[in-house]
């Protein structure tokens, strides 16, 4: 059908339609549910080709490790196994006619690592080393006014947030058929091109002589924006000269991914003698992604930032600084990204300075934001508006300005990513000194919503993903490895922990905006905020139940 307009002159200026939507603004089903539900959808665990092997890999554990030496002899002679060699500098390659086969053989392997890089690497040492990190490289991205005139009662606070893993319910996998001058894929990737390009060279073709073919992702939050997955597989389809399915294991997906980077956050604020700021000044402190993968910070701030990093309140006096270490430990974008860390921590002090002032949460951002202005940011132009629009709504569907009931308490937090506008309300009870989430009202104003049904989808998925984070989520690094290998020691949100979850959006006729991740950023510091109403004590540094 699409083969005949196709064909038609495309007209200059067209004109584009803003009323009389037929399908815009219609809550419609997914198209991909009855195959999901019913089992015939194809994910990249599940794709098969004939005549296809399996393969599992040897990794190193430990960060920067390296293979010294190998003895397959056993692996072998391991039923259906028709080869064993080095894939790169860090892995051994086992394949077989099964996965299974092949993971077995993989066990029987004598490995000999060279470890000595970062054998003696933990997580103490990391956060030591951001703590101690030379101040005087701080670089500032944005500012307005001049901090260090502003004269007032003084708050200041610290935060820090771990790495973490993506840890997608489907670990990597990929199948690759190299047919001599030409190479097949098919692949759970985010980023089809950036495969492509990746993989070419490794295996001596062309960008246009490899073809990436799409499956389904069972779950992506960023970590299939790497290729190392398909790369594997492409370079043992090359070796075997056979079609070649490689499967990560979940310890495998754990302790040799790309995680979320540390970070630690020094905020301060300067109050006047009611309350409100004056001056706020906020230093993160942590590795760049694309840092380390050679794209060097832009005047020392990362690329990135201008889309995550964004401060939506106009006080007079405001300094966001960034000082760029480096770590050994692989780093990767993560669902929300920089926005999470920044998010936390904004939110948390902000929450802070309300306390301080000894005025309620909601009424102090409303204060904040109370008259109309546009913030210049990067390339992007916040408004202040459209956030109190966001804090009135969710207010009122949370029900704010009514006590909660007996035993619960709430929280509030806003934040502004991609473009997009988002507040969380949290309403816990306190069960055995550990927090009980309850309800999570959510709203966004991401411009025009094409279909409110798929909305209400990703910001209850952000909720749930929010949750674990906060919870829970932390990789921690001892002798240069990862702890974590599964879910008992990473744990997601259980079925019988998720909250009742609200979504809403505030009605606009905006452009639209991202909606995947800006309901993360604020969730973490609505959920602190809460427990903070329920025991007075602050949390500045997650997981909450490390």
């Amino acid at each position: 059908m699409a083969a005949r307009p196709g064909k038609l002159p495309v007209p200059d200026n067209p004109p584009l339609k803003t009323t009389d939507y037929k399908i815009v603004g219609k809550p419609l089903s997914r198209l991909d549910t009855p195959s999901k539900v019913n089992g015939s959808a194809i994910y990249g665990i599940d794709f098969r080709v004939p005549e296809m092997k399996y393969a599992a890999l040897a990794r190193c554990e430990v960060v920067g490790g390296k293979v010294a030496d190998f003895n397959a002899i056993a692996a072998k002679q391991m039923p259906g196994v028709s080869f064993v060699g080095k894939v790169g500098d860090s892995a051994v390659a086992v394949v077989a006619d099964s996965t299974w086969n092949a993971i077995k053989a993989r066990r029987a392997l004598k490995l000999t690592w060279d470890d000595s890089a970062n054998k003696d690497l933990t997580s103490a040492a990391i956060f030591e080393a951001l703590r101690n990190a030379d101040q005087s490289k701080a670089v500032k991205f944005f500012s307005s006014g001049d901090v260090s005139k502003a004269v007032g009662k003084k708050i200041e606070a610290e935060y820090q947030l771990p790495f973490m893993a993506h840890a997608p319910m489907e670990p990597g996998n990929c199948t690759a058929h190299f047919r001599g001058t030409e190479c097949e894929i098919w692949a759970p990737t985010q980023v089809p091109q950036d495969c492509r390009d990746t993989v070419a060279p490794l295996i001596g073709l062309k960008p246009e002589q490899v073809k990436v073919n799409i499956t389904l992702l069972g779950g992506g939050f960023g970590r299939r924006l790497e290729h190392d997955y398909a790369v594997e597989a492409a370079l043992l389809s090359k070796a075997v000269n056979a079609p070649v399915k490689i499967t990560w294991t979940r310890e495998d997906d754990m302790r040799c991914s790309t995680y979320r980077p540390v970070s630690v956050h020094k905020l301060s604020a300067t109050l006047d003698d009611d309350g409100w700021p004056l001056a706020f000044t906020h230093r993160i402190i942590g590795p760049s992604i694309n840092g380390q993968k050679g794209s060097q910070p832009v005047n020392g701030v990362d690329s990135d930032f201008p889309d995550e990093a964004s401060f939506i309140y106009p006080i007079p006096n405001v300094s966001l600084e960034s000082v760029v270490t480096e770590t050994p430990v692989p780093l990767g974008w993560m669902r929300a990204v920089y926005a999470l860390q920044m998010g936390f921590a904004t939110e948390s002090f902000i929450d802070e300075l309300a306390m301080a002032a000894g005025k309620d949460a909601l009424e102090y951002r409303l204060h904040l934001l109370s008259k109309d202005a546009d913030l210049k940011y990067f390339d992007a132009t916040w408004r202040t508006s459209r956030m109190r629009n966001v804090l009135t709504l969710v207010a009122e569907k949370a029900g704010w300005s009514k006590p909660p009931a007996a035993g619960r308490h709430r929280g509030i937090a806003c934040f502004g990513c991609f473009s997009t506008y988002a507040a969380n309300v949290v309403e816990i009870s306190m069960e055995n000194n550990e927090p009980r989430v309850h309800r999570v009202v959510s709203v966004v104003d991401c411009g025009r919503v094409i279909n409110p049904n798929i909305l209400e989808q990703q910001i209850q998925g952000a909720v749930i993903f929010g949750l674990t984070n906060a919870l829970r989520a932390q990789i921690t690094i001892d002798k240069g490895r990862v702890v974590q290998g599964n879910f008992d020691d990473y744990q997601p949100i259980r079925m019988n922990e998720a909250p009742k979850v609200e979504a809403y959006f505030v009605p606009s006729t905006e452009p639209p905006t991202g909606v995947g991740e800006p309901p993360v950023p604020p969730l973490a510091p609505a959920l602190c905020n809460a427990i903070y109403a329920a025991t007075k004590k602050r949390v500045r540094a997650l997981p909450i139940l490390s």
